[in-house]
């Protein structure tokens, strides 16, 4: 009995280390690769946040050229070259994290665009609010003193954006990301 047992706990402790080794390999072969593609995919959203032309050529030469990157590790955050201010949020949304990028006009309290980075809500109803349609209402809404979740079409003051009907929970929690974000950055700023 111990003769069968013997040789087939051989061969799944090889199999085994045989898989683990190829798992630990290719990891290692593409973790600079998909750095690179994370890299590029958070250079093009800030781009696209300061409406920065660039095409994936000269991506590399245009981004230093037209942003400057200040602040902490803690708190990083960007100013292009016509003197706009933008920064990386991220937060829980309803189902999983939403990362984008809020880019604010000179006075720091306007938005002047947003963009995702990624979300992971769920398709059809919460993934609504990656949609351009979505995005453009938080343009030149201002923090004062904060933005506000309201029915659509019911916006009326300069911090109230519409939801999106059927995706509240994600548009109120997108909110609640863009507020704490904003406090952060706004005290960094100010602090500088």
């Amino acid at each position: 009995m111990i003769k069968k047992i013997v040789p087939m706990l051989g061969f799944i402790l090889l199999l085994g280390i045989l898989l683990t080794t190829t798992l630990v390999a290719v990891d290692s072969f593409t973790a600079p690769m998909i750095q690179r593609n994370e890299e590029i995919k958070r250079k093009t959203t800030i781009l696209k946040a300061f409406n920065i032309d660039y095409t994936e050529e000269n991506l590399d030469q245009v981004f230093p050229e037209q942003i400057t990157m200040k602040g902490s590790a803690g708190q990083r955050y960007y100013v292009s070259d016509d003197g706009r201010f933008a920064f990386i949020f991220t937060g829980a949304g309803l189902w999983g994290p939403i990362e984008g990028v809020l880019s604010m006009e000179k006075d720091v309290r306007t938005i002047y665009n947003i963009e995702l980075i990624r979300q992971e809500e769920t398709p059809g109803l919460g993934s609504r609010i990656a949609e351009r349609d979505f995005l453009n209402r938080f343009q030149e809404k201002q923090f004062s003193p904060e933005l506000a979740m309201v029915p659509e079409g019911q916006s009326d003051a300069q911090n109230e954006v519409d939801s999106i009907t059927g995706a509240t929970m994600s548009s109120k929690a997108l909110i609640e990301i863009l507020n704490q974000q904003y406090e952060q950055f706004s005290n960094t700023v100010s602090g500088e």
